[in-house]
């Protein structure tokens, strides 16, 4: 299930290109302002679960922006999608604290024990897991969110009970 932020409006209508659609609204509700382009990228992803790349070309339109410009600020912020994600994200930190208290091995623990690869989702669609590179959780490494919710001193066991938890699929 996408994480949906309190202030974001639905974006359905009549059109038939989902994509275009959403945009127009979404673009239009921000009045075409490129200063914006962060909420858009916000609601477009809680609205659909990812930006679509088909996305961009129309968003650089509406906001007369070079379409190199849109997709910059896009791969600029990890935490934007272009692809599906599972219905449950979950991010494990792989930068010095972490890796000092067994990140790596624990990032390949998550995955088998999820079934699913590092930058991968699951089959059934209900889980990706992500590398980040800081969590800003060094004091309690290694950390990772499950959900978008931060967890410190995690193992293999404890990530997948919270997916579980969150999917109700046993992980």
């Amino acid at each position: 299930m996408a994480m949906t932020r309190q202030n974001a409006a639905p974006i359905s209508g009549g059109d038939p290109d989902p994509v275009t659609e959403a945009v127009d609204l979404i673009c239009g509700r921000y009045g075409d302002r490129p200063d914006a382009l962060i909420e858009m990228f916000h609601d477009l992803q809680d609205g659909l679960g990812h930006v679509p790349e088909t996305a961009l070309k129309p968003i650089a339109k509406r906001l007369n922006l070079s379409r190199a410009e849109v997709h910059g600020v896009l791969s600029f912020y990890h935490d934007f999608h272009t692809k599906p994600v599972g219905r449950v994200v979950v991010k494990v930190c792989r930068a010095e604290a972490c890796q000092s208290m067994g990140a790596l091995p624990l990032i390949a623990q998550i995955c088998d024990r999820l079934g699913v690869g590092l930058g991968s989702t699951s089959a059934g669609g209900s889980v990706t897991v992500e590398p980040v590179y800081c969590l800003g959780n060094c004091a309690l490494a290694p950390a990772a969110t499950v959900g978008g919710v931060l967890h410190g001193r995690v193992d293999a066991e404890r990530v997948a009970a919270l997916v579980t938890e969150m999917t109700g699929e046993a992980g």
